[in-house]
């Protein structure tokens, strides 16, 4: 094996094990939670607005330029971050399982924000560590590798997790194992990671300039909150109102207003990392529009998916360990199957034709939960799981899958699979390497707003329009991501092209 082979592998393991660690705390603040808060008898509709946990995906990009500019001693600019992310996630989640959602909701709810933000920090590294260290002809397989990972991740945190709650009958538990988990990746992080190009260094600036920047911009978000939501209080609307809507119309008006005013005092108090970062982005030709395709394209996989534990598990009457092997353990097992498909095809494909194609799978693939929801449990019929004992994971007796649920699970994970991995290479060929903490935590920050600002939208009109018509709305809704790639399509041939075939040969 040539010296050039050993350090393709050595990259592609260390992609492979950030992938995982990047994967793993997203449903506990996410699907697993949610799983969790349906078994102690939390509604639908604030089930949804627990969703609004995972904001700081969103705005991750407003503290990534400080991963950019600063570098930890020691171990460098991505893996110092990278040590102290997931080291601090270890402990949060470990004090998250000390709580209960049903006895401190309030502080159960900062421990799961406080989990999204160090996985969307987390994230921020690992996106920027993978862009800086692949080469060009690696990205394809490199993108195909993490989402690889990524999902295995989440077969453990979001499928055995189901299964262990239902054996052990303790969710609090399974958070204390995932804890545990997590600190192993951050002695990995710490110990074995190869090191990114030593010309990638952080940006010369001003370090007090810098915070002071970070500190306004902190400042214009709470500004911006404040008066939004006194704003509507002066018009006579109560935050705690009971009608959800009005709810949401709180969350949505705090958000439009806080996010533009911390953007504008950091540029007037001087946070150049964040300034230069985003004026570098936005001189690329089309950069409007790309960030359009990127919150479009997965929006209705994100309509469709925001709620599916609850919808399986109180909806359709499915139990802990059914969703867990069927839509957690089977189900992402599948969605690795189509990243590897979709990573082969890219080898191939242009990322055009690729974005288009598995953007039309995915539309198909959602309208299997309206089959679902309209047919119910049983209809085709049931396959029965003989009872294991895999160590790790184990079934105690013989469990029926349902069929139907089993096929809408396929179809659903396997091109979401695919999509992804085209996704990902999008988001990696829109950065530049000087940049690539801020820029790749903008791009994904967009991808997420669907995923988490969908969240209790989708509770509060699941509730008021049925699951059935919901469904058929998350197809509707992605139509228009469709259209945008179809629309950008000289703009993407000119972006990307079929990694060499050479990239898979050896």
């Amino acid at each position: 094996m040539t010296a050039a082979s050993l350090g393709r592998g050595w990259r592609l393991a260390a992609i492979l094990v950030l992938g995982f660690a990047s994967g793993l705390p997203l449903a506990l603040a996410g699907q697993a939670m949610q799983a969790w808060l349906t078994v102690d008898g939390v509604d639908l509709a604030t089930i949804g607005f627990f969703g609004l946990v995972g904001i700081p995906y969103t705005f991750k990009f407003l503290w990534a330029p400080l991963m950019d500019r600063f570098e930890p001693p020691f171990l460098g600019r991505r893996r110092g971050w990278l040590a102290l992310t997931q080291f601090a996630l270890a402990g949060v989640l470990w004090w998250m399982a000390q709580l209960s959602p049903a006895t401190t909701p309030q502080l159960f709810a900062v421990a799961a924000v406080l989990v999204a933000f160090l996985s969307a920090s987390q994230d921020v590294v690992v996106d920027a560590y993978r862009t800086d260290l692949l080469p060009e002809e690696e990205r394809g397989l490199g993108a195909s590798v993490h989402v690889f990972a990524y999902r295995l991740a989440m077969i453990l945190s979001g499928g055995v997790a189901l299964i262990w709650a239902g054996q052990w009958q303790s969710w609090p538990r399974v958070y204390m194992v995932m804890a545990a988990i997590m600190a192993g990746c951050g002695l990995v992080s710490l110990l074995a990671l190869p090191r990114v190009a030593a010309s990638l260094r952080a940006l010369d600036s001003d370090p007090k300039k810098e915070l002071a920047g970070f500190a306004a911009m902190l400042a214009g978000v709470a500004v911006g909150y404040w008066l939004a939501r006194s704003a509507l209080m002066l018009a006579g609307l109560d935050p705690n109102d009971a009608n959800k809507w009005i709810q949401l119309l709180f969350v949505l008006a705090e958000i439009a207003v806080a996010l533009p005013l911390g953007w504008w005092a950091a540029h007037k108090i001087g946070f150049e990392t964040l300034n230069r970062s985003l004026s570098s982005y936005f001189a690329q030709r089309g950069a409007a529009a790309f960030l359009a395709l990127i919150i479009l394209y997965k929006l209705g996989d994100a309509f469709a998916g925001s709620l599916t534990t609850p919808f399986l598990l109180k909806g359709m009457g499915f139990s802990q360990e059914e969703v867990g092997i069927a839509n957690k353990l089977i189900g992402i097992w599948l969605t690795i199957l189509g990243a590897f498909i979709g990573g082969l095809i890219m080898t191939r494909l242009a990322l055009y034709r690729s974005l288009l194609v598995f953007g039309v799978l995915q539309l198909i693939s959602n309208f299997g939960f309206y089959v679902l929801a309209e047919l119910g449990r049983g209809a085709w019929g049931s396959v029965m799981l003989p009872a294991f004992d895999w160590g790790v994971i184990s079934l105690h007796e013989d469990t029926r899958l349902d069929l139907l649920l089993l096929s809408v699970i396929a179809g659903e994970n396997i091109t979401g699979g695919m999509g992804t991995v085209a996704f990902v290479a999008l988001l990696m060929a829109l950065c530049n390497q000087r940049f690539t903490a801020t820029h790749y935590a903008l791009l994904s920050a967009f991808a997420a707003v669907g995923r988490i600002y969908v969240s209790p939208l989708s509770g509060v009109l699941s509730e008021s329009i049925g699951w059935p018509a919901f469904f058929l709305f998350s197809i509707v809704v992605a139509v228009p991501g469709v259209l945008m790639v179809w629309l950008l399509r000289d703009a993407l041939n000119r972006l990307g092209r079929p990694a060499p075939a050479s990239a898979m040969d050896d």
